[in-house]
């Protein structure tokens, strides 16, 4: 028998950690924070109202926040007022639990259709949430503890057992999980003993009508970079995961075997310390000076979108280094902008860049092979300009509609399947 389609009029997003507000490529406001954002404005769009639980940081912030026409952020009192370390955050769940339902409790029964949380911090508020209100849970993992203890970097910690046990009991509740690429849908299955009929593949998007080909000269100009120079370009948060010192070591071998690039050589770096980088903010510094490059480096703050598309069309070409990455909205952004990308051969860049097309999937963190890599493309114009047209091409198949449309499907499909019986709450 066919299960009837339920109309979806609102949608709980739980984002605990990190706030859509906040700008990403520093502390712990990254890719999660574009998705929500993004995907919540184009489901508001599609007239599906949607209400962004995350933690207040500051006293100041109004209790509710409106983004867009149809959706709105609700700062959530949960400890003190201020960032705290992520590894503090569970300590804080009772407390944002509590807040999430007196929310829902000032209404009728029956406000939100499904909750659709972000990270297994708020996997754990939507299973309880979802408990309450008798409403599915979709839950998107981002990242995920197994995965990345797989692929750890060098001097990085792996993730604690606690994490990973939450991570366990997120998956065993959800009625659906998203995953961004069929190799992140995998990995939940065979790491996590997920049911494969309740994972749905959802890729992300990117905005097409922010990043999107321009003058690479204008950019330049706008940026203080030279017209002439070979520019390299890093964009997201400077912490271990994310590789930024492969990076740095790859162009270190660059110089030593063509000393002539030095004088044209740029590269740039646009973002700030998160995670572990915390614990040492001033490395890129540091490690540039060690490295005998810090006249070819330049380091940026992290940048609203529209500066940040600048930076890509500024670059000749875009380096995704990371250890780990669900998806790769950087690598996404920078060929909608058509500038080609050199990334690490991992998680959801097997997805996001068509290697060999629109740009270079690189096999491990070896500076060594990097440096080849890098330095084969910036001595080969034409075959720049092919991977060009060609990124301009693939992330064109990524717009955040589609990936909203496709939210929609997974969510009618979970109402479906879960009969909804409101549960009213004692006063």
């Amino acid at each position: 028998m066919a299960l009837s389609r339920r109309r979806v009029n609102r949608v709980a997003t739980i984002s605990m950690h990190t706030s859509p507000l906040d700008q990403p490529g520093t502390g712990d406001a990254g890719g999660m924070n574009v998705y929500v954002v993004e995907v919540a404005k184009r489901l508001a769009a599609l007239g599906v109202e949607v209400e962004i639980f995350t933690r207040q940081t500051a006293r100041d912030l109004p209790p509710t926040a409106e983004i867009s026409p149809g959706v709105s952020v609700r700062h959530v009192t949960a400890g003190p007022y201020e960032e705290l370390d992520r590894a503090d955050l569970p300590a804080q769940l009772c407390g944002f639990l509590s807040g999430v339902l007196r929310t829902e409790a000032m209404y009728d029964p029956g406000r939100y259709d499904v909750i659709h949380s972000h990270y297994w911090l708020s996997g754990q508020v939507g299973w309880l949430a979802k408990e309450r209100w008798g409403i599915p849970l979709v839950h998107t993992m981002h990242t995920m503890a197994k995965v990345k203890n797989l692929l750890l970097a060098e001097g990085d910690r792996p993730e604690p057992a606690a994490r990973v046990l939450g991570e366990e009991q997120v998956v065993g509740v959800a009625d659906r999980l998203v995953a961004n690429t069929a190799d992140e849908a995998r990995e939940l299955i065979e790491l996590y003993d997920a049911p494969d009929e309740r994972v749905a593949v959802v890729n992300p998007g990117v905005n097409l009508t922010v990043f999107q080909p321009a003058s690479k000269g204008a950019a330049r100009r706008r940026l203080g970079l030279p017209q002439n120079a070979h520019v390299l370009l890093f964009v997201g948060r400077i912490q271990p995961l994310k590789g930024p010192d492969v990076l740095m070591k790859a162009v270190a071998r660059m110089l030593e075997r063509d000393p002539s690039l030095r004088s044209r050589l740029v590269v740039a770096f646009v973002g700030g310390p998160s995670g572990n980088g915390l614990a040492r903010p001033s490395l890129l510094t540091e490690l540039s000076a060690e490295l005998g490059i810090t006249d070819v480096v330049r380091l940026a703050p992290p940048a609203p979108q529209r500066e940040l598309a600048d930076w890509y069309r500024a670059a000749d070409v875009t380096v995704v280094p990371s250890h780990n990455e669900s998806f790769g909205l950087v690598a996404l952004e920078s060929q909608a902008c058509g500038t080609p990308v050199v990334a690490a051969s991992v998680g959801g860049l097997r997805t996001a860049v068509k290697d060999g097309a629109s740009g270079i999937l690189v096999d491990g963190h070896d500076p060594n092979e990097w440096a080849v890599a890098l330095h084969g493309l910036l001595g080969r114009p034409a075959w720049l300009e092919y991977l060009s047209g060609n990124a301009v091409r693939h992330a064109a198949a990524f717009g955040w509609s589609a990936t909203a449309a496709r939210l929609v499907d997974v969510y009618a499909g979970a109402m479906a399947r879960l009969p909804r019986v409101p549960v009213a709450v004692n006063s």
